[in-house]
């Protein structure tokens, strides 16, 4: 029997139990905002916090990052990701070790169907994706957040106990030196896809009834292969199932082979099991290393709310989605994104307690929208009655001939920012603003996300004010929190230089136009003819002040 090379595993952070005060205190002590559970989500949302000088307590029942044995479960991290990283400061070192990417290749059998670049209709600093595993992520922000010094991150602290209160939420924390209570304002579950906490509150969050599985390769090779997704609808080396080819940081390749639904998860597991895979794909010849094997399978899941009184459930507690198109983890974070100002700004009492009710009229649309997409992805894939499969093949037939049909072979549509939809306080709904390249009348770069990353406010991009207009905005509600810049024009104003892309990309903004950009790089309102009165109708609208 062949044997198989495995390369050294990799060597996870681990961070130090220290006893927390509450273990030594004979009263309860409250905290203004508690996370529980050091995933992308939580820590995103913990250094989102904090990057706004709001403290919080985030609670892990581990000591590391990502899972032992160090699988690189997520991979995929999508633009307005990667513009909340640069907000956060950790982009630099997620581009500098992952893989950046744009071009896709689609096969039938041992045919290309098609191929494409996502770089076309982009105008951000960021590229559309960048490939690196789950626990750099992790890792990075991790270390962010013990740089910004504002989150008591404890690490070895379990959670037993929730309970429910009038004006908070009452927390049991196990831990190495014994347990302690304390009480939080607001509770955030990002315990994940199996979340204890919405299991004891017996929150409901409908799974589906299938699961679809397969098998996760981490391989290195001798020779690289091209730096594209590949991906197979039908793969002729894996029993006409679909194959997904990724490479990832540390020159590790993410190869996934879908596998049956009712097949022995530690058979197809085995090294010679998956090394005969990969024989058969790249050829008997190949040479290579394993880095981690290991089965995978997932029940989506949505809940009907995401905020219960005083706790909201983000990420994978709130929403799991099959992993077609990196829509699960990237729409964890944006959740994070999303909520982060908010929490802000009612923690500090700039906003009232019905602002956060928007993180779920925003953002459970956002895990509809994603469910439907990524489930039309799972019946495309993995067929389930002979119209589907006829369906299938006609489709695949068509694209390799026909323009129009390629848009038809779903092998998982690449995850977007979600528009969100007309609401009270977004009477227009509201679409993502890229971060784009900007610089100042003085020719200093900036960005939008370097224009939103200090304290929390929206923006207001005013295009060419007058001295006069800019003068009357003195009488404006001074509580509000806005920072107004102009692009263009004399307005005494801090001023950028004037920007045709900015312009289009905000919806036609004109001169005099004044567009308000929130604090999550979502467009609030375009205002034509903006007055002190409009502006700050404008604003109260956004933060849902009544």
């Amino acid at each position: 029997m062949e044997t198989f090379t495995f390369a050294p595993p990799y060597e996870l952070p681990s961070w130090p139990f220290v006893p927390p005060p509450e273990l030594q205190s004979t009263s309860v002590v409250r905290h203004p905002i508690v996370i529980v559970g050091a995933g992308p989500a939580g820590l995103t949302l913990a250094c989102d916090l904090a990057r706004r000088g709001v403290r919080a307590v985030l609670l892990d029942e581990d000591d590391t990052v990502g899972v032992r044995g160090a699988s690189s479960r997520g991979i995929c991290y999508a633009q307005k990701s990667l513009e909340i990283f640069a907000r956060l400061g950790i982009y630099e070192r997620i581009a500098d070790k992952g893989i950046t990417w744009a071009f896709g290749r689609t096969f039938s059998d041992d045919t290309e169907v098609y191929n494409f670049n996502l770089k076309t209709d982009s105008v951000s600093v960021q590229p559309p994706f960048i490939n690196l595993q789950q626990f750099y992520i992790e890792w990075f922000l991790v270390d962010r957040i013990n740089e910004l010094g504002l989150t008591d991150l404890r690490w070895k602290n379990h959670v037993t106990q929730v309970t429910p209160l009038a004006d908070g939420v009452r927390l049991t924390v196990e831990t190495p030196a014994g347990s302690y209570t304390i009480e939080a304002d607001h509770l955030i579950d990002a315990t994940g896809a199996n979340s204890p906490i919405r299991t004891q509150l017996g929150i409901e969050a409908h799974p589906s009834r299938s699961t679809d599985r397969w098998c996760i390769t981490d391989v290195r090779f001798k020779k690289p292969l091209p730096v594209e997704r590949w991906t197979w609808v039908d793969a002729p080396f894996n029993d006409g199932r679909a194959v997904w080819q990724h490479l990832m940081g540390d020159g590790v390749w993410r190869i996934d082979y879908q596998m049956p639904e009712d097949c022995d998860t530690a058979y197809i597991s085995k090294p010679e099991v998956a090394g005969a895979r990969l024989r058969e794909q790249l050829g008997p010849g190949v040479e290579f290393e394993f880095v981690w094997i290991g089965p995978y399978g997932y029940r989506d899941h949505l809940l009907d709310n995401f905020r219960h009184g005083r706790i909201l459930f983000i990420g994978d507690s709130a929403h799991v989605v099959s992993p077609f198109g990196a829509r699960g983890g990237n729409s964890g974070i944006q959740d994070a994104a999303n909520l982060g100002w908010k929490l802000a700004l009612v923690t500090r009492g700039l906003a009232d307690d019905a602002l956060l009710d928007t993180y779920d009229a925003e953002r459970r649309p956002a895990a509809v929208e994603n469910l439907r997409v990524t489930s039309r992805s799972a019946r495309f894939l993995a067929p389930r009655s002979p119209a589907e499969h006829t369906m299938r093949r006609a489709v695949v037939a068509l694209a390799q001939r026909y323009p129009f049909a390629r848009a038809l072979v779903n092998t998982g549509r690449m995850s977007v920012a979600n528009d969100y939809p007309a609401a009270s306080h977004l009477p227009t709904g509201a679409k993502t603003v890229q971060n784009l390249s900007l610089q100042w009348q003085g020719g200093t770069p900036t960005t939008i996300a370097q224009l939103l990353a200090e304290g929390t406010q929206c923006l207001g991009l005013w295009f060419a004010p007058t001295r006069a207009q800019a003068d009357a905005i003195a009488d404006i509600d001074a509580s509000l929190p806005l920072r107004l810049v102009a692009v263009g024009g004399d307005s005494g104003l801090p001023t950028l230089q004037p920007h045709d892309v900015l312009a289009r990309h905000l919806g036609g903004a004109t001169a005099g136009s004044l567009c308000i950009v929130r604090p999550d790089a979502y467009r609030g309102a375009l205002l034509h003819d903006p007055s002190p009165a409009s502006i700050a109708t404008a604003l109260r609208t956004a933060l849902a002040q009544r």
